[in-house]
């Protein structure tokens, strides 16, 4: 599937790009995918904590393709030879940033919520701090490519959606657009890899902590909750788990349904409104984290329980490619006007 984005490469032109916050997770997924990407090519890698040190020894995984690449402290000259950036930074860091990158004409993808949200007051309530630019989140369009593609197309900004709200909405939105589930009581419950949580040390993410334990968190007050409801236009009760394991996301979605239904009837809704998307899978299956790994494929079920009148609908994803690094890239694909899926796999990694 391809449109034309306003920032249109010519044939076979390379696209110069960024990364500001590359030492993460988060940024090395960024690496490992736009290193096998065509038209992309990577400018500078930056990394605060990681200053002067290569990206192989840090990440040995990239050792083929990073060469003597070494993060470095960022610097505003670095925009002069780079026409994308990407912004892998904690949430809060990206507002210093964005408006001198917007005023130098960069395309720009956030992977941070600071211009997720619409209203800065939401943004206030749920990470704690006054949004310092609210002024320029009008500037940025919310980079679900599934859900928003057609202004995503249209931009120079994007904010990719988080983890959580991207399996959530993948599940919910179809059915919260047509009418069929009411907006209020909505649960999602859903279990996350210990990556979501970054790269540093914490002591709620070590390995003895983590292994063969399995707990909730952000009970009533995570701060994807208003992200999922903006993007769902719904009322939501979101429960985070963490799940002994490096990757992935598995969304179970509850609601209650406006008018009769059934399985094969919600399948068929479904399959109808993802029909045309290249990483949406719809099977009669549950699915399964282990089938995304590495993938930027987002694997859908749902089922109609009788007895409770409630619709399920299941999401499974990889937190760092579906969740964050290949959706980037799936939304710089478009803003650049090339195939949304040039450089991304639908294969996941087994086992």
């Amino acid at each position: 599937m391809s449109e034309t984005g306003i920032g249109a490469a010519s044939m076979g032109e390379k696209i110069s790009v960024g990364i500001i916050g590359a030492s993460g997770y988060v940024g090395a997924e960024l690496m490992r995918l736009l290193h096998g990407h065509p038209s992309f090519e990577v400018g500078f890698v930056t990394g605060e904590t990681q200053a002067n040190t290569q990206v192989a020894e840090l990440y040995p995984h990239l050792a083929a393709v990073a060469g003597q690449t070494t993060f470095v402290s960022y610097q505003p000259q670095f925009l002069n030879d780079v026409e994308l950036v990407f912004l892998a930074l904690p949430h809060g860091e990206s507002m210093s940033l964005a408006k001198d990158l917007l005023e130098h004409n960069k395309l720009v993808v956030d992977l941070a919520a600071d211009f997720r949200l619409k209203d800065p007051n939401t943004y206030q309530r749920w990470y704690g701090e006054e949004h310092s630019a609210p002024d320029l989140l009008s500037h940025f369009t919310y980079g679900l490519p599934e859900l928003f593609r057609s202004d995503i197309v249209q931009s120079k900004a994007v904010a990719a959606p988080g983890c959580y709200p991207t399996a959530a909405a993948l599940a919910l939105a179809p059915l919260t657009r047509l009418g069929l589930v009411q907006t209020d009581g909505i649960i999602v419950d859903a279990a996350s890899g210990v990556s979501g949580a970054g790269r540093p040390p914490k002591p709620h993410t070590t390995f003895c902590t983590v292994d063969e334990d399995f707990t909730a968190y952000g009970l009533g007050n995570h701060r994807h909750t208003p992200e999922i409801e903006q993007t769902v236009n719904a009322s939501v009760l979101f429960t985070p788990h963490l799940a002994p394991m490096s990757r992935g996301i598995l969304a179970t979605c509850y609601s209650k349904p406006t008018m009769p239904t059934s399985t094969p009837a919600l399948y068929e809704v479904l399959e109808d409104f993802y029909a045309k998307e290249p990483f949406v899978i719809v099977a009669e299956r549950p699915p399964s984290t282990k089938a995304a790994m590495g993938s930027n494929t987002a694997h859908l079920a749902v089922r109609f329980d009788t007895r409770t009148q409630t619709v399920m609908t299941l999401c499974a994803i990889d937190n760092l490619v579906k969740g964050a690094a290949g959706q980037a890239i799936q939304c710089a694909n478009l803003i650049c006007g090339l195939d949304e899926t040039t450089g991304l796999s639908s294969i996941g990694v087994f086992p």
